[in-house]
């Protein structure tokens, strides 16, 4: 039996609160989840330490998290877009790391309504680069979403001092539609200029370079490629795999996530000497995370909505997986969810609350995101408050 015996005042106290939120993509930011969880839990417990940590996957959006969550400095300079016209980008520094989204040069809202995975190019994400170790950064962290390319990084190697040949023996910057053209590369002045500097690629999806599930069929359509242009697009992304297996002696092309950003992810381990890393996980690490968490008394994640891919890799999966090796409470607040996420407390979310509070249907919702974020938010924060004035009576 329980019953209530002390008053509201005298209720046990949420010291600390971590959020870790990821977007509710198209309704509300992860910067604008933090701010409402600042705001309402500091409403319900005035004493308790709160700390939000804004999270992206890698895509847009993921230079303006780690200069909110670490005081990262922006940088903003002028570099080649998709197109090759030129366009402002931004990039941040915190001491001798740079946060880098590829999306800021080569992003497919840069493409507007030009859209052609063929011709785009990620040379400015090279340039980008060039200026950040220009500045004495040593080491790169670089999200690798939102692409409009499929270039296989060629563009962005270019940049950084690649040279590639075609079968004539002459040097040009290839792109999606001419990497069938490539006979050859030399690295050697890309290697030169990077001694020193680590780069590591972050991403969140595990598709190799090409074939059914690679980048020119999986993603090069909602570029803007026609069932016909996509199938030149992968003849193109074997012809520089092969390429790369060889120079490198292992299978650079079918190594899980070769295949993000039209290929980029093959890119960085073929001509950057860099590595891949479940986006998640590096943002985590950078963020120290699980130092941050391991004292706090309750995680709030969440994202826009909770289905069979949230535990392969997204936001709820990196920080369940160490909440629970933490021993710490953790809540997730999501748009909507559906049966296809099976049983959530086996992935170690203890409870997971929805914010569609009206079941609308998604359309109807962006108006309202904030405001039913906070409602659910407050619900959760007063049950808390509540719980803690019931004991065992004997």
């Amino acid at each position: 039996m329980y019953s209530v015996i002390m008053p509201l005042s005298e209720v046990l106290i949420m010291k600390k609160c971590v959020v870790v939120s990821d977007s509710f993509k198209g309704t509300l930011s992860s910067l604008q989840i933090c701010g409402i969880c600042r705001e309402r839990i500091a409403s319900v417990f005035p004493d308790c330490e709160i700390i939000t940590l804004p999270v992206a996957d890698g895509g847009e959006g993921t230079v303006d998290c780690f200069v909110t969550a670490l005081g990262a400095v922006p940088v903003s300079i002028s570099v080649k877009g998709p197109f090759g016209e030129m366009t402002e980008a931004v990039y941040a520094v915190l001491d001798d790391t740079a946060f880098i989204e590829m999306a800021s040069a080569a992003g497919l809202p840069l493409a507007g309504d030009r859209k052609d995975p063929g011709v785009t190019t990620t040379f400015g994400v090279g340039e980008l680069i060039l200026d950040a170790i220009g500045r004495g950064c040593k080491e790169i962290l670089l999200g690798l979403g939102g692409s409009a390319t499929n270039d296989a990084g060629c563009g962005c190697a270019a940049a950084l001092g690649t040279i590639f040949l075609d079968r004539n023996g002459r040097s040009f910057i290839p792109t999606g539609n001419t990497l069938n053209e490539i006979s050859a590369y030399d690295c050697t002045n890309t290697i030169h200029l990077l001694n020193g500097v680590n780069i590591t690629a972050i991403c969140d999806v595990r598709n190799p370079l090409f074939g059914e599930n690679g980048a020119a069929f999986v993603f090069s359509p909602q570029k803007g490629a026609d069932e016909e242009q996509v199938i030149l697009l992968d003849k193109g992304l074997r012809n520089i795999g092969a390429l790369m297996d060889t120079a490198a002696g292992y299978s650079v092309s079918q190594t899980p996530g070769a295949g993000a950003a039209g290929g980029f992810g093959a890119g960085v381990l073929a001509f950057l000497n860099g590595s891949l890393k479940p986006g998640i996980e590096a943002v985590l690490d950078v963020l120290d995370f699980n130092r941050i968490a391991a004292d706090s008394d309750l995680v709030i994640t969440g994202e826009g909505k909770l289905d069979s891919q949230s535990f392969q890799g997204k936001v709820l999966d990196g920080v369940s997986g160490r909440t629970s090796v933490l021993d710490v409470p953790l809540i997730a607040i999501v748009g909507m969810a559906d049966d296809s996420a099976g049983d959530y407390r086996a992935h170690g979310i203890d409870a997971v609350f929805t914010t569609n509070r009206a079941s609308l249907p998604y359309e109807q919702l962006k108006s309202r995101a904030a405001e039913d974020y906070a409602a659910t938010l407050d619900d959760i924060l007063h049950l808390i408050k509540v719980s803690g004035s019931f004991r065992r009576s004997s």
